[in-house]
């Protein structure tokens, strides 16, 4: 069996070193990307069992969602990626010894990073709740799913971490498929525990995170299990006496700045909140509808973008720079194609998202949404480029460039909403083009900066 997953390990790297890239790209997105939407489900699924226990826990859930899908972000996302990355290069070098031992750094790293969390949070979760400006009732229901989730938020980061593992050797099925069974098991356990379902206890706003990792306790199991009985092809044989700090280093020093680029886009939308903010509830519910629909693209990138990084990763681990490049470029304009379609049709069809949340007597939450879909879903194409040239540059290990191309976003984004709105009289107008304007210079900047060979420049 051992064998047989070798060679089917090694054919899989050799279809994303030597395959057309098109055809071989759309075969690796696909199941990613059914596997994200399914996963925004069970988030949809999750704010509709918490507004079953009442507006209070609703709320609470609000002020903790950011935690959590920082932590979804980073342990899939920035070291995920990070994770793939350095896998399929060592994969694309021809070093399988590398791999493996790439692997057991890789569990290392999301122990410690969620248990750091789990620290974190257990100290300062309840300061921050109040600070996001959350009631006595609110914080304590935020504090109440928090102090369960990130203690066991060990389970989300080590699930992540294999499946990125596993994603590094060529193979997106299996992390599809797992991630499928994680979102469909979470759902009822999720519902179940909060609303007590059958013989579950109901245990209100504390049962909704229960579910939740009691089904990524399943994946990771699954997972690791995968991977340690050698269906990967790789072999830990003598691994323990192998690791050494450069295998730790190589995936962070991509997935450190990968981290800081989730944090920037974090921080923007957060700033963009607090500034809509003050136009009134109706402007902050229309902005609300439109970031969330932003958000909704994300799956979609992701998943051509985590194929991206095991191809890009495969071919500049075997010195293809030039062929890692024309990876790069194909997803990053499928993705912006596909983003940018559906944010042009909104701009001229906005009702056809808003429609389905507000009421006709909603005026001004219908106002400030159409004005935003009307100036910024024409930029979503350079959102897209640019969130998709971030994976791609996981798998190459050059991560400046994003950190600078979200730096500059965030930077344009704020101030040119505070330039627009205090010596304009555009209103929240303004805040919308400096939001459009930000996707289009952090679109530009990455493109630009791999095209003027950003890849073939030792970078951090």
């Amino acid at each position: 069996m051992a064998n047989a997953a070798a060679i089917s390990r090694a054919s899989r790297t050799r279809l994303m070193l030597e395959a057309p890239i098109a055809p071989t790209l759309a075969k690796l997105a696909a199941p990613n990307v059914l596997a994200m939407f399914v996963q925004a489900a069970q988030s949809i699924a999750e704010a509709y069992f918490a507004s079953l226990l009442g507006v209070t826990a609703l709320a609470g859930l609000a002020l903790v969602f950011p935690l959590v899908m920082l932590t979804q972000m980073l342990s899939a996302g920035a070291i995920g990626g990070a994770i793939s990355a350095s896998v399929a290069r060592a994969l694309g070098a021809g070093d399988v010894g590398r791999a493996a031992t790439l692997t057991l750094a890789a569990w290392i790293i999301a122990i410690g990073l969620a248990v750091t969390m789990a620290v974190l949070v257990a100290l300062f979760g309840t300061s921050f709740f109040m600070m996001l400006g959350g009631g006595e009732e609110t914080v304590a229901a935020a504090t109440t799913y928090a102090l369960v989730f990130f203690p066991g938020c060990v389970a989300i980061w080590l699930c992540n971490a294999s499946l990125s593992v596993i994603r590094g050797t060529g193979n997106m099925q299996i992390p599809a498929l797992l991630l499928l069974m994680v979102s469909v098991i979470s759902i009822p356990l999720s519902g179940g525990f909060a609303l007590g379902w059958g013989p579950l206890p109901a245990l209100g706003m504390a049962g909704l995170p229960l579910g939740v990792i009691l089904a990524f306790c399943i994946g990771a199991i699954f997972a690791i299990g995968y991977i340690a009985l050698g269906r990967t092809g790789l072999s830990f044989q003598g691994t323990i006496g192998r690791i050494a700090p450069d295998m730790f280093s190589d995936i962070l020093s991509v997935g450190t700045l990968a981290a800081i680029n989730t944090v920037l886009t974090t921080v923007t939308i957060i700033m963009m909140t607090g500034l809509v903010g003050r136009y009134g509830e109706g402007a902050l519910a229309g902005y609300g509808l439109g970031a969330r629909l932003e958000f909704l693209m994300i799956p979609v990138i992701f998943g051509i973008g985590a194929a991206m990084t095991a191809m890009v990763g495969a071919n500049i681990g075997a010195g293809r720079t030039d062929r890692a490049l024309l990876v790069a470029w194909t997803g990053s304009l499928a993705a912006a194609g596909i983003v940018g379609s559906i944010g042009l049709l909104l701009a001229i069809f906005p009702d056809l998202w808003l429609g389905m949340f507000l009421a006709p007597s909603n005026t001004a939450a219908l106002d400030a949404g159409r004005s935003y879909f009307r100036i910024v879903a024409p930029f979503y194409a350079f959102f897209g480029l640019g969130l998709a040239f971030y994976f791609a540059s996981q798998g190459a290990g050059r991560m400046l460039w994003p950190v600078i191309s979200s730096l500059s976003r965030m930077v344009i984004a704020l101030f040119g909403a505070l330039l627009l709105t205090t010596h304009t009289g555009m209103g929240i107008d303004g805040i919308f083009t400096a939001i459009g304007c930000a996707m289009l210079v952090y679109g530009l900047i990455i493109a630009i900066a791999i095209q003027r060979g950003g890849w073939r420049k030792r970078q951090l």
